[in-house]
Parts: C-alpha cells; sequence; structure tokens
C-alpha cells in the first residue's frame, strides 16, 4: 500500500490535525476513565457518569463500525476475519449494556455485571488496538488518517447515543441509526430537562 510508514507509533499524529487512530485511541482512554468514574461513585453521581459511558460506547463503536471497520476490511491483511471477531464483541457488549441501562445502577447486581463488561470492553479495545488500528496507523497515508477522523466525528455527531445490538455494521447502522439517534437525542434531552443526566 502506498505511503507505508516506517514508525511503530500508532498513535498516528501527523501536525496537521488528530489522526484517526489518534482519535480512536484517546477515546479509549476516556472510556476507561469513565468505568473508573461510575466505580468510584454512588447515587445520581454514578448514574451520571454511567449514562455517559453509555453515550461514549455508542457513538464510539457506531463510528468505527461505519469508517474503521469497512477500511480495515479492504486494507488489512486479513481484515475480514479481525473485523468479524470485532463486531461480534461489540454486539455482545451492547447486549449487556443494555440490560445494565435498565439496572439501578444502586442495586447490588449492577457493580458485577459493569466490572465484567469492563474486563470485555477492555479486551475489545486491546484487540482493536492490537489488530486494526496498529496496521491501519503503519500502512494509511497520514492525510488519509486525517481524512478519516473526519469522517469519524462526522459518523459520531449522527449516531445513536444508546446501544442498540443487531446494528454492527455501516449497512445496518445506516437502516436503523437515524431513527434511533433521533430517539435517543430526544431521550437525552428529557432526562437533561428533568435534572437526570
Amino acid at each position: 500500500m502506498a505511503g507505508r510508514q516506517e514508525t511503530t507509533d500508532i498513535s498516528g499524529h501527523g501536525g496537521n490535525g488528530e489522526s484517526a487512530v489518534a482519535l480512536l485511541m484517546r477515546q479509549h482512554g476516556e472510556i476507561r476513565n469513565l468505568f473508573d468514574e461510575v466505580e468510584a461513585t454512588e447515587g445520581d453521581a454514578r448514574r451520571d457518569a454511567f449514562h455517559r459511558l453509555v453515550r461514549l460506547l455508542a457513538v464510539h463503536e457506531t463510528a468505527e463500525e461505519e469508517v474503521v471497520h469497512p477500511y480495515a476490511r479492504r486494507n488489512i491483511d486479513g481484515g475480514e476475519s479481525v473485523v468479524e471477531e470485532r463486531l461480534e464483541e461489540e454486539k455482545k457488549a451492547k447486549e449487556v449494556l443494555k440490560d445494565l441501562e435498565d439496572m439501578d445502577p444502586d442495586s447490588p447486581e449492577f457493580m458485577p455485571r459493569l466490572e465484567a463488561l469492563r474486563h470485555d470492553v477492555e479486551a475489545h479495545a486491546r484487540a482493536e488496538e492490537r489488530y486494526e488500528f496498529i496496521h491501519i496507523a503503519r500502512e494509511t497515508e497520514p492525510e488519509r488518517l486525517r481524512t478519516m477522523a473526519k469522517a469519524l466525528k462526522a459518523a459520531e455527531a449522527t449516531a445513536p447515543t444508546r446501544p442498540h445490538p443487531g446494528a454492527e455494521t455501516a449497512a445496518e447502522n445506516l437502516a436503523v441509526g437515524p431513527l434511533a439517534a433521533v430517539a435517543d437525542r430526544a431521550r437525552d434531552a428529557v432526562r437533561k430537562a428533568m435534572g437526570r443526566h
């Protein structure tokens, strides 16, 4: 592939804007921090942190499904099987996250389930970083990585803010995404207006 980079730094900072890989790596860090916050708080503070975690996971995964995974399928060795494994992990995480959304964050069952989800989400993030991101960063022109970052941000701006298991591909997201995103964002606005973040 053209523009092969000799660096092993997968952050992909190229000077003129954030690369897709740098953006996704930063979001993986934000997700870890939100898990920490949920675990360290209780009551309304835990609810607020959990809702922010749900939102970030939902928009982050949707953007990956619409931009990164299709690119990885076409442009990295073994991309098809790598992406299929990531999509299966994402579907499982969405199902657990949806179940957690229906639970009271102060219930005794909540934290053990959240900790199991965290384990799975962090393993998924490590697999993305190892099997997708590093190859994308090494084999993609810096300008293309910056363009992909813009596409990720655009996808996040219109993504659903809650998990929707069964919509793990770009085509499924396009079919479900717009209506789900409108409904989710309306629920977010109502929740915010009622003081329940």
